[in-house]
């Protein structure tokens, strides 16, 4: 863009009684005039090609906006149960490392939450781009703009379950099974896919994902009251049905546009034209995606409706599977479940993305028992879309995690919170570590999960909203579905389509309509003509000043909107007459939770209890030398990279014939994590057991107290822990640490 030098400066003099101050406010004045009209006529140019650019990406029908090539792997249109998925393969370019075929390979699914797939690949920097640069083989699973006939949650989550093997199949010798990543509502379908098929999957990542609809804080998320406040799921109904079958997404984008009217209506489109001279790339390469809106089948979206918006019911353990044999238990995952979540994010708040943690699981102990292992990190502040585009996020938390797999499933079962920090250059251990973050996993406990929230007892009310919601669905079923389905047609829907405000802001700025053919030649003799104001024109900080007083005057309508929402809400479903109007009693609310303690859950305690008992006086060198480990680990019982990264370095500088595999490495933590929880003193006791011979003894301290170190120096602690294993391996001499290479 050629924009000529700004002027001086036309800011006014100290003081109105200069007498130059009338010349030099005239001169502001003019410079901010034309900047403004300027500036004016190159918003509406961008506006325009906004327009365009929808026309045309419709036209080619609607490709994911991955910044990446890619490669058809699978069609799920062509499987015996079509769904409008692919699963496609990333080719990485010349910037980015060789792929390994060895190495983990990543998934991501993408939200199919009314806008079309790539969100995870939007950038270089992104979910696909950190998976490419450390040589990772990179699937991504796409979706077209319009369902299958009669396609609905079965097949996709069938289509779904079928990538998952085909990828395992294409890389039979890689070092792990696939990671997989869920973003937003992609969480809740990878939820489903590795509850029904855990054999395929490996770690999991849910990126923003609400998995627990119905929590909350009180003043802060008033999204989850709108299934109340509109009487259930018939709305999502009627919606379909006037679709002509086929729900529209662009439905899904205006409520999310809804809940900052203040960036909807003015602070998107005011960023553009107060920095349109830079702004123009960015806003037009984001908005190719959140315009790009996609279909579904009515049938699906009433599934969405019942079962999670309203429903809550996968939280809770009540989705059944598709079969009708099994429920889709989330305890049946059987690998890492990484949870990423933002105090930013007003769509899926912590409390959504976290509390089905507490409702599946009553204790810590009863994730260990299930081996599970959950770890769940909290951003600052960054938005819902931040979680998935941003730049900043991608290298630092999405990066770290993924880097952090191998220790992760390391990790001894239980619940942790992954927290990523600066180096120092004066922290101990730096040697051991890449890059500039240091990542730890600290213990926590459910009650710790609780405490995001402000209490539960406000999802009573969310039970009567599913109740009621039920009944007005069978109404609208039984007498209003079928008059307004015979008044649809095809042409109808597509009318209504056309005429939602998030496409028609756009057509109708397009070349389509003939009033914007004389923008595109006035923009261009603006360009050429450029004459920016300086930054410190008083008009222009007035100008900034208004926007935000406009934007705080939005923001307030916003607030008062949503403390009047949920007041009302409160006021209609937690009335008592309204609970025993629709038959839930006092006594049948507030039952969900994790589930009771049955026979076959004391019976499982008594296996695994028996199976530990077996493994203290048996095992292997290396069964020995992770409990000693685990054994002289901080006291806190933090665990972060450095001991892991040197001991990983260790192992790989061990004799080839003797070098245990990372995965046999990672199984006799877990065993011993579990042996020392049951009796450590028996467990440290039984050490020479498993190691007779004395040089290999003296060898394994020596190693165990080198990875203690790669944190710092040993506390007191560690060091009474490490004369406890001299005592009781008979070593005679103290054992010092050996000097580093």
């Amino acid at each position: 863009m050629a924009n000529k030098a700004s002027p001086p400066s036309a800011s006014f003099p100290s003081s109105p009684l200069s007498p130059l101050w009338p010349m030099q406010a005239a001169q502001a004045a003019a410079e901010y005039g034309i900047d403004a009209w300027q500036r004016s006529i190159l918003t509406m140019d961008v506006l325009r090609e906004r327009g365009n650019q929808y026309l045309e990406h419709t036209k080619s029908g609607k490709p994911p906006v991955l910044v990446f090539d890619y490669d058809t792997v699978l069609d799920a249109r062509d499987f015996p149960k079509p769904a409008n998925y692919a699963l496609v393969r990333i080719k990485p370019d010349a910037s980015h490392a060789k792929t390994d075929a060895k190495k983990r390979p990543f998934v991501v699914i993408d939200p199919r939450a009314g806008h079309g797939p790539g969100i995870g690949g939007f950038k270089m920097d992104s979910e696909i781009g950190i998976a490419l640069q450390h040589g990772h083989p990179c699937y991504f699973v796409m979706f077209f703009p319009y369902p299958m006939p009669g396609q609905t949650i079965e097949s996709v989550c069938a289509a779904e379950i079928a990538f998952m093997k085909k990828v395992n199949e294409l890389h039979p010798d890689a070092d792990g099974k696939p990671f997989v990543i869920g973003n937003c509502q992609g969480g809740w379908a990878l939820i489903m896919l590795a509850a029904l098929a855990p054999q395929h999957v490996g770690p999991l990542l849910l990126a923003g994902s609400p998995v627990s609809y119905w929590a909350g804080v009180e003043g802060k998320n008033p999204m989850r009251y709108s299934g109340g406040l509109l009487g259930g799921t018939w709305l999502a109904s009627l919606a379909g049905d006037l679709g002509h079958g086929k729900f529209d997404g662009a439905y899904l984008v205006n409520n999310f546009e809804g809940l900052n009217p203040a960036n909807t209506y003015w602070s998107k489109l005011y960023n553009l034209y107060a920095q349109v001279d830079t702004e123009r790339e960015r806003f037009l390469e984001f908005e190719k995606w959140w315009g790009g809106l996609f279909l579904m089948n009515k049938e699906e979206m009433e599934w969405i409706t019942k079962n999670l918006f309203v429903g809550n019911k996968l939280s809770a353990g009540e989705v059944e599977s598709f079969d009708g044999k099994h429920r889709v238990d989330i305890r049946n995952i059987r690998t890492p479940i990484v949870v990423f979540a933002s105090w930013g994010d007003n769509i899926t708040p912590p409390q959504q993305a976290l509390n089905w943690i507490p409702d599946a699981y009553a204790s810590v102990d009863e994730i260990r028992l299930n081996e599970q292992t959950i770890v769940y990190c909290l951003h600052e502040k960054i938005g819902h879309l931040g979680i998935f585009v941003s730049a900043g996020v991608a290298k630092r938390e999405t990066s770290e995690l993924a880097s952090a797999l191998d220790l992760i499933e390391t990790l001894p079962p239980g619940l942790y919170e992954a927290v990523i920090q600066d180096t120092q250059p004066d922290m101990p251990g730096l040697a051991y570590l890449e890059g500039r973050y240091l990542i730890q996993f600290v213990p926590r406990t459910i009650e710790d999960i609780l405490a995001f929230d402000d209490g539960r007892e406000d999802e009573k009310a969310f039970e009567v909203v599913d109740r009621v919601a039920q009944i007005n669905q069978g109404l609208y079923d039984t007498f209003a579905s079928p008059l307004v389905k015979a008044m649809s047609s095809e042409a109808s829907a597509e009318v209504s389509r056309a005429a939602n405000p998030s496409r028609m802001e756009r057509w109708g700025f397009s070349n389509l309509n003939p009033w914007m053919f004389w923008v595109q030649a006035m923009a261009e003799n603006v360009r050429a003509n450029r004459r920016a104001a300086a930054p410190d024109n008083p008009f222009t900080k007035a100008e900034r000043e208004v926007s935000g007083r406009i934007e705080q005057s939005l923001d307030r309508v916003r607030d008062a909107k949503d403390a009047m929402s949920e007041r009302m809400f409160k006021a209609i479903y937690e009335a008592p007459w309204l609970a025993a109007a629709v038959g839930l009693g006092a006594d049948a609310l507030g039952r969900r939770g994790p589930p009771s303690a049955t026979w076959e859950r004391d019976e499982l305690k008594r296996l695994k209890r028996q199976e530990i008992e077996s493994q203290f006086e048996s095992g292997s060198v290396l069964d020995a030398w992770a409990r000693m480990l685990l054994y002289v680990r901080r006291e806190e019982n933090v665990v972060d990279e450095r001991p892991y990264n040197l001991m990983r370095r260790m192992i790989d500088e061990m004799d080839p014939e003797h070098r245990p595999a990372l995965a046999a490495v990672k199984a006799a933590i877990k065993r011993q994590a579990f042996v020392l929880a049951l009796d450590e003193e028996r467990a440290i006791a039984a050490l020479p057991a498993l190691v007779p011979e004395m040089h290999l003894r003296r060898k394994g301290v020596e190693a165990a107290r080198k990875v203690a170190g790669a944190r710092g120096k040993l506390s007191a602690h560690q060091e009474e822990r490490f004369r406890r294993l001299a005592s009781v391996l008979s070593l005679d001499t103290p054992v010092r640490p050996r000097r580093a290479a």
